[in-house]
């Protein structure tokens, strides 16, 4: 009998590997004819299966790092170092123009927000200003670089804020992480909400869920009822017609219950933002198929 389920098991095994080797061969027939490069970094809870295509090369972050600023900060709540109701005075020097900010928006002259409604700006709007607020509360961007490596994860690099990235190009290299590495902070947080005594990551995860960037990308390829808590990051357009980055990544569940973390990442792209998203939003459909199989 023991024989009779070692061999069962192995076929089983064999049988998945096979089905996963399709999926990656089937992402990269999608990828192949884009003048870009793409990297995708795929994690199966329930299994451990992983996937990934150019998993270990360097992508341009863009606003995808204010993922990692958010799991700092809640290291501080975690610690008791910082509350999210604390309050925190907004200048309108501080609300700069020329950059992405639903907060300047809405609050011209300045205001007073909690950490946590700062935090939400940041996460679920992706708000350019909220996010350097927040990076000034932490210490700058070195303090999240050197949290981020406690936990055991190096393939990533945090050296810019926004604002220095608004004003050359190049800088936005700086802040690079690999696919691989990507998911391998989704899967942190999956499980730090899991062994965490507090709702913070919960609360998290749960503007993640509230993103409204990027609707036409990772979104976009899963059924209407899965759930995401993604981050998108996306670069300008140089003058050459090169995009450097137009990224999205995710903890997905399914309407079936099934669970994974993906991260795309499209670089050094000579197509249009449509074209862009697409890609992003159908490998995100070739993945939902192969786990509702």
């Amino acid at each position: 009998m023991k024989i009779r389920i070692t061999y069962f098991l192995l076929i089983f095994c064999l049988d998945a590997t096979a089905q996963i080797s399709s999926l990656k061969s089937n992402i990269e027939q999608l990828c192949k004819l884009k003048k870009a490069t793409i990297g995708v970094a795929l994690y199966d809870f329930q299994t451990g299966d992983t996937l990934s295509i150019h998993g270990d090369t360097h992508f341009p972050m863009q606003s995808v790092f204010k993922l990692h600023i958010a799991l700092a900060l809640m290291d501080e709540v975690e610690k008791g170092k910082l509350s999210l109701d604390k309050k925190i005075e907004i200048t309108q020097k501080e609300l700069l123009p020329n950059t992405w900010s639903p907060l300047r928006d809405d609050y011209p002259a300045g205001v007073s927000l909690t950490l946590e409604t700062i935090l939400s700006y940041m996460i679920s709007k992706s708000d350019n200003n909220a996010c350097d607020i927040l990076l000034r509360q932490l210490g700058g961007v070195a303090v999240v670089n050197k949290y981020i490596h406690t936990l055991n994860m190096n393939d990533f690099s945090i050296r810019a804020n926004e604002e220095e990235m608004s004003k050359d190009w190049n800088t936005q290299f700086l802040n690079w992480t690999t696919p691989k590495a990507a998911t391998g902070l989704l899967e942190w947080i999956s499980a730090a909400q899991e062994i965490s005594a507090s709702k913070n990551y919960d609360l998290l995860v749960d503007m993640m869920i509230k993103t409204l960037t990027g609707p036409n990308r990772l979104k976009k390829g899963l059924p209407p009822n899965a759930i995401i808590a993604h981050r998108t990051g996306t670069s300008d357009t140089n003058k050459e017609g090169i995009t450097a980055a137009v990224n999205d990544i995710g903890i997905v569940e399914l309407p079936i219950g099934k669970r994974f973390a993906i991260s795309v990442f499209v670089s050094n792209s000579r197509e249009n933002m449509e074209t862009n998203e697409k890609v992003i939003a159908d490998i995100a459909k070739l993945v939902a198929d192969y786990f509702s199989k």
